[in-house]
């Protein structure tokens, strides 16, 4: 009794067509939210926060933070790079705001979404870092 056989070509074709519609799904689904994210991202922001008050400042005061709190002027001269800092210190996948006494950086913080945020006093007062998942 002759038993039939899928041909290779056949069984590795549907193989194929499997793998890519889980990727598609993967990206289409997309990945769940982290859980506890209140606790996670205040620690992102606290570290990054930490991160930017202990180091040195590029023009002048005594940190990177109490230079960008020292006038309005300075602020707007450190805009970019504080930005640029930010960036490089936070995971990909977290956007920022920061408020100073002369200004505000970073991406406005949505409504109704699970947020971290860390505050640091300056010489030249507060200020606040607030970062949530993109």
């Amino acid at each position: 009794m002759d038993r039939g056989q899928l041909p290779m070509a056949t069984v590795e074709g549907a193989l194929g067509a499997l793998v890519i519609l889980g990727v598609v799904a993967g990206f289409t689904l997309g990945a769940p939210p982290p859980t506890g994210t209140g606790a996670q991202l205040d620690a992102y922001a606290g570290d990054a926060l930490t991160i930017l008050r202990d180091e040195p400042p590029r023009h002048g005061g005594e940190t990177r933070l109490a230079e960008v709190t020292e006038s309005a002027r300075d602020f707007q001269r450190e805009r970019g790079a504080l930005i640029d800092r930010i960036e490089r210190v936070l995971p990909e996948n977290v956007m920022f705001r920061i408020e100073t006494p002369h200004g505000t950086a970073g991406h406005p913080k949505p409504s109704r979404i699970a947020t971290g945020a860390a505050t640091v006093t300056t010489v030249n007062g507060d200020v606040t870092l607030r970062v949530w998942y993109a």
